[in-house]
């Protein structure tokens, strides 16, 4: 029997970007911007262990993002528009 691993990341200080987690996730991930977010949060790795707005896939409030393997959460970085909003996650089939 399978486990659903859930969890959430906000981000404290808009611009300052952070790691979605530091959890090994060995299946396909499910990344969704908040509900209650009032603006974009940005997610994905420059390859430097950052991500902006600018380079980074946006999304709107509500918005789902679908990943076939992660590996460990550290390697995706999360940051937003607005101070204290962001994503939550789960593991698909973990």
């Amino acid at each position: 029997m399978s486990r659903a691993l859930t969890g959430q990341k906000t981000i404290s200080s808009a611009g300052t970007a952070e790691a979605l987690g530091s959890q090994i996730i060995n299946s396909a991930l499910l990344i969704k911007a908040l509900d209650t977010n009032t603006d974009v949060v940005a997610v994905g790795n420059d390859g430097a262990g950052d991500v902006t707005l600018s380079n980074g896939m946006r999304l709107e409030p509500g918005d789902c993002l679908v990943m076939e393997f992660v590996g460990n959460l550290s390697a995706l970085i999360v940051d937003a528009a607005v101070n204290g909003e962001g994503v939550c996650w789960m593991a698909l089939n973990a």
